[in-house]
């Protein structure tokens, strides 16, 4: 967490997230065109892990939907509603929501959607 998003910060971040994959095929690391994203120490450390650059065209927000929706939902369900004393505290706080709630509460929506989907692949027992 930091006050401001820069290359450093960013490659921190994607690191971070490395850190917690035991699988190391490649990634799709999907990004605005931010200076920090288009610069050539940040692709060179994503072709250097094993990550793939996707950026939309520029003016196109659309595909950024997902992320969008993620930071809209953080801020409604716990960061507006908190008055954070130091930036350490807010930090251990987005990470506490992400990881003992989002994380968790997407994890299940994913089981319950492969379970409605193996259901329509199964065969019937009985025949007509």
């Amino acid at each position: 967490m930091s006050p401001r998003q820069t290359r450093g910060i960013v490659i921190q971040a994607v690191l971070m997230a490395l850190w917690q994959r035991a699988d190391r095929s490649p990634v799709i690391l999907h990004s605005d065109r931010g200076c920090q994203f288009t610069s050539d120490e940040y692709q060179r450390f994503l072709a250097g892990h094993n990550l793939v650059s996707s950026m939309s065209a520029v003016g196109s927000c659309a595909d950024n939907a997902a992320c969008e929706g993620f930071f809209g939902m953080l801020k409604r369900e716990r960061v507006n509603r908190r008055r954070y004393q130091t930036r350490t505290e807010a930090r251990a706080d987005v990470f506490d929501y992400i990881e003992r709630f989002h994380n968790p509460r997407r994890r299940r929506r994913l089981e319950v959607n492969k379970q409605k989907d193996l259901s329509l692949t199964n065969l019937s027992g009985e025949t007509g």
